[in-house]
């Protein structure tokens, strides 16, 4: 089923492409919305895999907007973020 998720740190076409290739293996097509604040993506998910796609976000540094996350896994995520827009850039 189709679901859209808001997410964290996403800032330009790099960070969109990053999660578009390295959520594809294992989701699917991720269309990501740079237009709405905060940030959207949508993409066709099982209830049961929701979990593992928010471990997935985290670990690229775009965590679900929701996520309760403490001051310095804050800061790892926007770190993280950088590295992975840099590299969706390339």
């Amino acid at each position: 089923m189709k679901q859209t998720f808001q997410v964290e740190n996403v800032k330009c076409g790099g960070c969109a492409n990053t999660l578009r290739t390295k959520l594809q293996e294992r989701f699917g097509e991720v269309e990501v919305d740079l237009e709405k604040m905060p940030r959207e993506i949508t993409l066709d998910i099982e209830e049961a895999d929701i979990e593992e796609l928010g471990s997935a976000l985290r670990k690229l540094g775009y965590p679900f907007s929701s996520a309760k996350l403490g001051k310095f896994e804050q800061g790892t995520a926007k770190a993280k973020s950088f590295v992975s827009c840099a590299i969706g850039k390339m």
